[in-house]
């Protein structure tokens, strides 16, 4: 079937149905709010469940197991979804994420509750994927940008709420409902899909890709452990990494070369010669390094050198968030109405780059006020980016890549908030120790031996000399940390600079003899 004969199949199928389509909206926003707020409910419940559960030295690998299995099955949720049909792959991700979360509420001990974690996020690859994809087979280009602007909406009231939400969850009905509350959120969802959503069906005649599959899983795991536990777990030299570099290095360069023999390959290579699609994944995985890298270390320098609380702290953040917020939605109206995109990686990469370097220059005399202006800056840049780069990236593509577009895009962004947690984290922590050894002496770096990030309760026990010189010691790591930002944004800026310009079919007169139109969600 042809991408015309596609389109105009969902077409047929949806006409039918015009006033359901806001209950597949909210249906694909739930979904989306599961797969972003699962992880900000739980952080905050770790505590309580350590205390309960024991097992504090495998504490790492509640998030770890989570991620790990979230990004080595996106790839493989997109392209099955372009095999088998859209629907059926999207509700398999959400019972197989329900299904993780009700065993995670009822685990018993820590290796059952990580075993659970890692049966999560299998299907929550395909919860963020189905979602865009599912969303670029039912809008037209032109008109995505609203949609996705509603998206970015979702992840900044996950970003907010998630903490608030996950210690009122634990605090008054205990640590196993903040998995059992998915159950009811998913249900609605799954329900919605079932019955509202209509998509054409598909059946490949090529097998799955097992070989590619198991490559790719390989070299994401390994490529994954490899900035988890790098300069924490183990040093960034010792053998343990160096072994997990090279397996991980081996396999996906064995994925590449199998991919251009496979027969359905699992990422077709073929999505790649797009220089707007390669352009894209990259600015996505530079926007996924500075994003969580500032989130991470923000509340860290609020709570550490401003004095704010750990609620506070995440408050704190609303100007970045809440910027990001207005800017993406912005960004969709005017995509929509002009079909023109290329100013926004233009302008969100300077901007971008801007704050993070506004954001270095921050030190112990910072007032909130000032902060809050530098993140602004830096939510502006994210907001022009975010939705706009999975916009063009399948734009860049044919309908039938839609999935393995959706799902490489996510990957490469999720990728890029491991290599940004992880190098940020590493810089942060070196500079970090090495101050606390100059100002404070044996006794800097006796407190900073085992982590470079002290919780408020640690910091209170210290000497007032020892404090001082540990809010200085983390000014100092975010000024790092901040400046390697503000440098990945600028190869951010020249990859938008060869961003090609395609104007985005649209609705209008003007497009007729154009490819048909999808259906349209109604406007909400």
């Amino acid at each position: 079937m042809t991408d015309t004969q596609t389109v105009a199949a969902a077409g047929r199928e949806t006409e039918k149905q015009p006033r359901s389509n806001r209950l597949v909206l909210f249906a694909l926003m739930i979904a989306m709010m599961l797969a972003m707020l699962d992880n900000m409910i739980v952080g905050t419940a770790m505590p309580t469940i350590v205390g309960e559960l024991g097992g504090t030295e495998h504490l790492s690998w509640v998030v770890t197991a989570y991620t790990l299995a979230t990004a080595a099955a996106t790839p493989i949720w997109g392209k099955l979804g372009d095999m088998y049909g859209r629907k059926g792959v999207f509700m398999s991700s959400i019972v197989l994420f329900l299904i993780g979360s009700a065993l995670s509420g009822m685990a018993q001990d820590m290796g059952q509750l990580i075993g659970f974690r890692a049966v999560q996020g299998l299907g929550a690859g395909g919860l963020m994927v189905g979602v865009m994809a599912i969303i670029g087979d039912l809008i037209p280009p032109r008109e995505r940008g609203r949609y996705q602007g509603m998206i970015a909406g979702v992840m900044a009231l996950a970003m907010i709420g998630g903490p608030l939400v996950g210690g009122t969850i634990t605090d008054n009905w205990g640590w196993r409902w903040s998995f059992y509350i998915n159950l009811p959120l998913g249900v609605v969802a799954l329900g919605l899909i079932a019955v509202v959503l209509r998509l054409p069906k598909k059946r490949a005649k090529a097998g799955i890709d097992y070989l590619g599959v198991v490559l790719l899983t390989v070299g994401i795991t390994a490529i994954v452990l490899v900035t988890t536990w790098g300069g924490t777990e183990y040093a960034w030299t010792s053998a343990q990494i160096m072994e997990l570099t090279g397996i991980g290095v081996a396999a996906l360069v064995g994925f590449v070369f199998w991919q251009t023999r496979a027969a359905e390959p699992v990422v077709p290579l073929h999505i790649f010669r797009s220089r707007n699609f390669t352009l894209m994944t990259l600015i996505g995985f530079i926007t996924g390094f500075v994003m969580f890298g500032a989130t991470l270390y923000l509340p860290l320098y609020q709570q550490s050198v401003q004095g704010a609380s750990a609620t506070n702290s995440g408050l704190l953040l609303l100007p970045m968030l809440l910027a990001m917020l207005a800017t993406s939605v912005l960004a969709g109206r005017i995509t929509t109405s002009t079909g023109k995109y290329k100013a926004f990686p233009l302008v969100g990469s300077v901007l971008m780059g801007l704050g993070l370097y506004l954001l270095s220059t921050m030190d112990t005399g910072t007032s909130r006020v000032t902060s809050g202006v530098f993140m602004a800056i830096v939510g502006l840049g994210l907001g022009c980016l975010m939705q706009v780069t999975m916009l063009v990236a399948q734009n860049s593509v044919e309908m039938k890549d839609m999935g393995v577009a959706s799902s490489s895009a996510t990957l490469f962004r999720t990728l890029g908030s491991s290599f940004g947690v992880a190098i940020m984290g590493a810089l942060f922590n070196n500079r970090v120790q090495d101050v606390m050894a100059e100002r404070a002496g044996s006794l800097g770096s006796d407190v900073t031996e085992q982590s470079a990030q002290l919780d408020a309760a640690s910091l209170a026990k210290l000497p007032e000399a020892a404090r001082e010189a540990y809010q200085y010691a983390v000014s100092a790591g975010t000024h790092s940390a901040f400046l390697l930002g503000a440098g990945v944004a600028v190869v951010a800026l020249v990859a938008a600079v060869f961003v090609k310009e395609v104007v985005l079919r649209g609705t209008g007169p003007d497009d007729e003899g154009s490819t048909p139109r999808p259906p349209t969600l109604d406007a909400v």
